[in-house]
């Protein structure tokens, strides 16, 4: 098996590597992952400036290619100009925070998991609930398992999964709950700072609001300590308001 790992929090972080030591067991692993931090990238890609691509070296050994540009952009780069032919999955994370909710429009990491989707190759999101982490090792053996399922399964073409674990021991963890994204969303607002030089310049500040209630949905079953697994498909049309919409005289404009 060939795994492409990707990540938000850059090719140095803690995440990736507890994921790749795990993936390395089973497969054939390539990372090609931001050289800096890009949380809440989302799906942006580089189109202005030139993007560089360096070997990455973790105690004089190659760990990975480093790119100077976003997850998404890792993605490209990885499957058109790095690896020769398209890998058998691509894993994202392993990630500092939920990805529930709506942080899932925002978040690198799954976009990352959304272009490996549009390029019609199965990915997963994978996040644990802290952003200081103290447990990686469930989300890393279940990146492992999940990996080695979905390729057996298959995935539907464009579908990623999105999988939050809660930041537990394994044993404190309830069971793994297939979800719907949820509606919970961020009350935030730009809080206004002085820098030393009496110039005023802004820093994003806010909580998630939970208005789900049903453990059907991500954010209540990571809440109540179930592993959240949730199929994201990069088609964002609502549907229901479609079919509404066919009885809308647009003619008359």
């Amino acid at each position: 098996m060939k795994i492409l790992v990707s990540n938000d929090d850059g090719i140095s972080s803690v995440g990736i590597n507890k994921l790749v030591t795990e993936l390395s067991k089973i497969a054939d692993v390539t990372v090609v992952a931001p050289l800096t931090e890009q949380s809440a990238a989302g799906h942006s890609i580089t189109m202005k400036i030139p993007l560089r691509v360096k070997e990455y070296i973790v105690n004089n050994k190659f760990f990975g290619y480093a790119v100077d540009g976003t997850p998404a952009d890792c993605i490209k780069m990885g499957i058109k100009n790095i690896l020769k032919e398209k890998p058998d999955i691509v894993i994202s994370g392993i990630n500092n925070g939920s990805n529930a909710a709506i942080s899932v429009i925002y978040s690198g990491t799954v976009s990352a998991a959304r272009e490996a989707a549009i390029m019609d190759v199965p990915a997963i999101a994978m996040s644990v609930t802290s952003h200081h982490p103290k447990h990686y090792e469930y989300a890393a053996k279940l990146a492992v398992q999940l990996s080695q399922y979905v390729c057996e399964k298959k995935l539907r073409r464009g579908t990623l999964l999105n999988v939050n674990v809660p930041d537990l021991p394994e044993d404190e963890i309830k069971g793994i709950l297939l979800t719907r994204q949820g509606e919970s969303t961020w009350n935030d607002y730009y809080e206004e700072r002085t820098d030393p030089y009496g110039g005023k310049y802004f820093w994003l500040k806010g909580n998630m609001e939970i208005i789900d209630t049903e453990l059907e949905r991500d954010v209540v079953a990571l809440n109540n300590g179930y592993v959240s697994i949730t199929p994201v498909h990069f088609d964002l049309t609502d549907f229901k308001m479609f079919d509404e919409m066919k009885n809308w005289d647009f003619n008359s404009f």
